[in-house]
């Protein structure tokens, strides 16, 4: 079966460099908030152009204690979209606050900022705009709208790592940007990880002392913490991919241009709108016949995923919320018609045609 994502490929090519870099790592003996750490997050810092970058233990704490250090919590409302990630409700949740939904664009699967506004309310505090798959939300129209009304933006950046909008890189927008460095993310660790990039010094203080139990150091807790620390291993293998993003980018770019050039007849294919810089987390389709294509792509060796089948109003978890089916209707529609294809760097175009070919093959019959 051919592949979503060959992570062993990708070791391979830099395997030589991961296995110096933990070497390094073991010979410190320095595991937790080290100089890889500290490398990381100043590359990170400057490549986003933001004043503060923050290692933490994954993108769902990077969302959460965001939100924490926002001070969004019980009785608050934090606007987001039905259609990405459980995580991205869960860091809401994990606040004290209560998720409300909008519905997505058609096409970039990101939310609809037309219908921000009529969902603002006296306890609203915050809006998370999911940049999904790769394509930058439209953050000029949510800037504006939060600026307005007086509300914190946290960005949830966890597909879109090295994606920018009219020359600015998401999670430069908002109060925050929260990144995840999942294995199979854009830059990924081997293992879990996030980072969070801000502009505002205090914040930052504060998100510091959430990652690490409330304290700044020395046995001294100023509030209450977590245990949210991004670990020397994982961040010296970040370094080593982290000086490669924009050629897998670039890579990603090409493999979803052929895709593209192979399948905009036949299926409706991702769209990049005016001044966004798409980085393809995933190349995701669309088509009413999905479920037939993932059953022919399947009998014929290829991987594809549905990202995702159930919007977060219809799961069980979020039954409390009172929504049902028909109340986000695109996303909805979108649950039921796409479909994400094979998607990395080192991913070999004759596996693109092979695909492309199956498609058209089940599709005209």
């Amino acid at each position: 079966m051919k592949p979503m994502i060959d992570l062993k490929r990708q070791y391979l090519e830099i395997k030589e460099e991961i296995l110096f870099m933990i070497d390094e790592v073991l010979e410190s003996s320095q595991y937790v908030l080290g100089k890889r750490v500290s490398e990381l997050e100043q590359g990170i810092r400057e490549y986003h152009r933001v004043k503060e970058a923050i290692g933490v233990a994954s993108g769902t704490d990077a969302l959460h204690l965001s939100l924490k250090a926002l001070g969004i919590g019980e009785g608050d409302e934090v606007i987001t979209t039905p259609f990405t990630f459980f995580a991205t409700v869960e860091a809401i949740l994990y606040a004290g606050a209560k998720p409300v939904l909008i519905d997505i664009e058609p096409d970039t699967y990101n939310i609809d900022v037309s219908r921000l506004e009529k969902k603002i309310t006296k306890n609203t505090k915050a809006i998370v705009p999911v940049h999904l798959f790769g394509h930058p939300a439209d953050m000029k129209a949510v800037m504006d709208i939060a600026a307005g009304s007086g509300l914190k933006v946290v960005e949830d950046c966890a597909q879109s790592f090295g994606a920018s909008l009219d020359g600015i890189k998401t999670g430069g927008f908002g109060d925050a940007g929260c990144f995840s460095f999942y294995p199979s993310k854009n830059l990924g660790a081997y293992g879990d990880g996030g980072m969070i990039v801000l502009n505002e010094p205090q914040l930052a203080d504060t998100i510091k002392k959430l990652r690490n139990h409330g304290s700044r150091g020395g046995y001294r807790h100023e509030c209450l913490g977590y245990n949210s620390r991004l670990d020397e291993m994982q961040a010296g293998v970040l370094l080593v991919k982290f000086k490669r993003i924009d050629e897998y980018n670039r890579k990603r770019r090409e493999k979803a241009a052929l895709y593209t050039r192979l399948l905009s007849d036949i299926v409706t294919c991702p769209i990049e709108k005016d001044g966004a810089y798409h980085v393809y987390h995933q190349y995701t389709i669309r088509n009413p016949q999905r479920d037939f294509i993932q059953q022919q792509l399947r009998e014929h060796g290829v991987s594809s995923v549905v990202y995702y089948p159930i919007p977060l109003h219809l799961q069980e978890a979020l039954n409390f919320l009172g929504h049902r089916e028909g109340s986000f209707p695109v996303a909805e529609q979108a649950a039921r018609e796409v479909l994400s294809l094979p998607m990395y760097p080192e991913l070999d175009e004759a596996d693109i045609k092979y695909a492309s070919d199956v498609i058209h093959r089940c599709l005209k019959g």
